[in-house]
């Protein structure tokens, strides 16, 4: 175990160690929080967060979620490759985003919350890029700090390289103390006792199954922060769960959150970005690389639907071709309604998205076209139930995709997988339906021979 200047602390006894971390604002005082998302990922993943906060109090317009235009990581960070970011573009383009937020609230200074990559930009702006003046907190939230892997001679090149240039910069002693981080800036990391994928022992997540990666569950620890355990929490769960908000929310205010529950509002605006794959979509030697990019020319239509059958209702309550700025609202949404989000794209199957109803309104309604796989071609339906905000675990979570518990793709044990598809073999439309820990989603199976996919895309 690594050792640490302040206790480690588990989530059940966090509270009163948190509480003496910060100072709370006043209403008035509440800081801007930057949401840093990461790698692959994209702003939308904070929607839930950004709803806790709101229903706690604070102000939507000091709420900002970045999103990357490319959100993965080089696999080599000085080499440029189509597609990736490097360390450097990545903390330019935070630093961007953090001066962007503080013109526009007039506030001296920001929160930094980061997800995985996202904290490792977040620790290079703050300690390479100016950012120690402009940060008051930084929570990090399953952020590979000492790498996903620390082998000798092996990818070293990689910013998830424990023994690489990155993030052996990065976690050179501070002071006297050796510590990982030093004020002014107040930092917190969050971590899962032993179910993030990305800090395991065992190289089964990175394809070495049997193989030490040299990382421990405590890798995301720094020394000199304040270091919480959240139990059983997957790796994106260590920030979109709800303890993780307890917790960030506690460290930044010095008290805990009035509710842990999203509180319903009306009117429920919603808006977002249609993103594509790849560099060019209609390329297909691009490659299907994630990007938040957005997409000209999509067309978005908004159906409402029965939550039993996942059929239209009517036609549809919202139409829009996107422009230069991708954005495909704003579409004002009936609470208690089911809808589904159809996108038809050149170069792209025509995807159509379910989702359960929104009870908030959100600008993070993030959508990425999507295209057939060559092994998916010969199905006559192909249906994905996916979940952003975290990972299935079978051992863990109340699970039931088209009638059966055991997920396609999802491992009995372990929290790794965050989609699961079903390729249909029988013709014809009919209802499909998914439940995850008592969200359900209902849809309908679209035929791929006429370039169709499906996504049941859970919010929880």
């Amino acid at each position: 175990m690594m050792m640490q200047r302040r206790l480690l602390l588990v989530i059940a006894a966090a509270g009163l160690a948190l509480a003496g971390c910060a100072t709370s604002p006043t209403h008035e005082q509440h800081p801007p929080i930057v949401f840093v998302h990461g790698n692959g990922d994209t702003a939308a993943l904070w929607q839930t967060t950004v709803w806790r906060f709101e229903s706690n109090g604070w102000p939507r317009e000091r709420l900002h979620a970045i999103d990357l235009p490319y959100p993965l990581a080089r696999d080599d960070d000085g080499k440029a490759q189509p597609g990736r970011t490097s360390t450097a573009d990545h903390m330019a383009f935070l630093k961007s985003e953090v001066d962007k937020v503080l013109q526009a609230t007039g506030a001296r200074q920001v929160v930094l919350v980061g997800n995985s990559r996202g904290g490792n930009a977040i620790r290079n702006y703050i300690y390479n890029g100016g950012g120690a003046a402009r940060v008051s907190h930084a929570v990090l939230g399953g952020t590979p700090n000492h790498g996903v892997w620390a082998t000798k001679g092996f990818r070293e090149a990689n910013e998830f390289s424990g023994t690489g240039p990155f993030l052996t910069g990065l976690n050179a002693p501070k002071n006297a103390a050796g510590d990982e981080v030093t004020g002014p800036v107040k930092w917190l990391t969050l971590r899962s006792d032993n179910n993030d994928k990305f800090a395991q022992p065992d190289g089964l997540w990175i394809g070495a199954k049997g193989t030490p990666t040299n990382v421990t569950f405590d890798g995301p620890a720094l020394k000199g922060a304040t270091n919480v355990v959240l139990p059983r929490v997957d790796h994106r769960e260590t920030s979109y769960s709800p303890a993780a908000f307890e917790a960030t929310y506690r460290f930044i205010t010095g008290k805990n959150p009035q509710t842990l529950a999203i509180q319903p509002e009306a009117p429920i605006v919603l808006n977002g970005k249609i993103a594509g794959l790849g560099l060019t979509p209609t390329d297909p030697a691009s490659g299907n690389y994630s990007n938040n990019l957005p997409l000209p020319g999509a067309q978005l239509m908004v159906y409402a639907t029965d939550p039993a059958t996942g059929a239209r209702i009517g036609n549809a309550v919202h139409t829009k071709t996107v422009g230069t700025d991708g954005l495909w609202g704003p579409f004002t949404a009936q609470a208690g309604v089911s809808y589904e989000f159809a996108i038809q794209a050149t170069g792209y199957a025509t995807t159509h998205i379910y989702r359960s109803p929104f009870p908030r309104s959100s600008k993070f309604v993030n959508f990425r076209a999507d295209r057939l796989a060559e092994a998916d071609k010969a199905a006559k339906s192909s249906v994905t139930l996916n979940r952003p905000r975290g990972y299935f675990d079978a051992q863990r979570d109340r699970m039931m995709f088209d009638g059966k518990a055991a997920l396609p793709g999802v491992p009995p044990e372990g929290a790794g997988v965050s989609a699961s598809k079903l390729n249909l073999t029988q013709e014809g439309m009919r209802p499909i339906a998914a439940e995850f820990n008592g969200e359900k989603i209902t849809g309908q199976t679209w035929p791929v021979s006429g370039n169709h996919v499906v996504v049941l895309e859970l919010t929880y």
